[in-house]
């Protein structure tokens, strides 16, 4: 031991003091182990937790907004969609009732027409068979101031005849 206690010696090592210094070393390292080491590691832990935790839920934010931004696309894809076959369907409404006036107006034109044919043929005839009558009494006035007989009906309805005959023709 003479060696060791010769090395000490020389290092200036004093063994009680060095055991001392050991078991206090050891003392302290359990006391700061147990009141400072542990609630500091703790709160890191409890940090690193939070931290690890906001990250989770920066992810899920950003998945959600991202889902979110779909749903938001897909239903302003739907909402466009629908508003343009609305609109397809205003447009062929608006042709198809624009198609059904032109159709009666022009029914109801051709209508007033054929009404109107029919009145002026009508018209017509009724003013042809007036004119006939009226010529068929002057034709009878004059035969009679030419003639100057007085003419009996049977002669008054072949005269009227006669004219009408050249009339129609």
């Amino acid at each position: 031991m003479d060696a060791a206690g010769n090395v000490a010696e020389t290092f200036g090592l004093y063994w009680p003091n060095l055991i001392a210094q050991v078991i206090l070393f050891f003392i302290v390292y359990l006391v700061l182990r147990n009141f400072a080491f542990k609630p500091i590691i703790a709160m890191l832990e409890e940090r690193r937790r939070r931290i690890e935790e906001g990250q989770l839920n920066a992810e899920k934010i950003k998945q959600q907004l991202a889902e979110a931004q779909a749903k938001y696309e897909d239903i302003l894809a739907k909402a466009n969609a629908e508003a343009q076959r609305l609109i397809e369907e205003v447009k062929a409404s608006g042709e198809r009732l624009a198609e059904e006036k032109r159709q009666t107006a022009t029914t109801e034109a051709q209508d007033i027409i054929r009404r109107t044919h029919e009145a002026l043929t009508l018209e017509r005839e009724r003013t042809l068979a007036e004119l006939k009558k009226e010529v068929g009494r002057l034709v009878v006035e004059t035969t009679e101031k030419v003639t100057n007989k007085i003419l009996t009906p049977q002669d008054h309805q072949t005269i009227n005849e006669e004219t009408a005959r050249q009339i129609a023709a």
